[in-house]
């Protein structure tokens, strides 16, 4: 069927920022490769992840995934196992590191992941730059909203 999505391959979860999507306003998406070790692989296979306090930062050139927290891999020895919350090197190009830089020097925006997923075996962040949503915007957002499936079912209703 052509309407429905895919599974991701592999039993692969796809952790998503829900809370990013609510609180803030989405002004660009960038798609980064992360830096891990063997154990936070297998518990980001197994959908062991919470992005939902992380955010990016820009250090030396270089971007890190601070405040993500990984779990340890149960099935892994005690010496083997990662440190949960440590900070994940964000893989990027040159060019998008200062473009990233420019956007956060800038007041009121931030970079938080709004996503961690698998592509053709890699793990990969979808980072988002954001500015804070304010109070009345959400409610604004969540008016639209619901407008929108008012519409959506009262067409439904009159194709009938």
């Amino acid at each position: 069927m052509a309407g429905k999505k895919q599974k991701p391959a592999g039993g692969a979860a796809r952790i998503s920022n829900r809370k990013a999507r609510h609180d803030y306003l989405i002004l660009e998406v960038l798609e980064c490769g992360m830096q891990l070790v063997g154990t936070e692989v297998k518990s980001l296979r197994a959908g062991q992840a919470r992005i939902d306090e992380a955010f990016a930062r820009v250090r030396d050139g270089e971007v890190f995934l601070v405040g993500a927290t990984i779990s340890p891999y149960a099935q892994a020895a005690e010496g083997m196992q990662h440190e949960p919350t440590r900070p994940r090197k964000l893989l990027l190009h040159r060019r998008q590191v200062a473009q990233i830089e420019s956007h956060v020097k800038q007041k009121g925006k931030t970079v938080v992941p709004l996503a961690i997923y698998f592509k053709r075996g890699w793990a990969k962040c979808e980072l988002g730059i954001v500015e804070g949503r304010r109070d009345y915007d959400k409610r604004e957002t969540i008016r639209k909203r619901d407008q929108q499936r008012e519409i959506e079912r009262e067409m439904r209703r009159r194709n009938r």
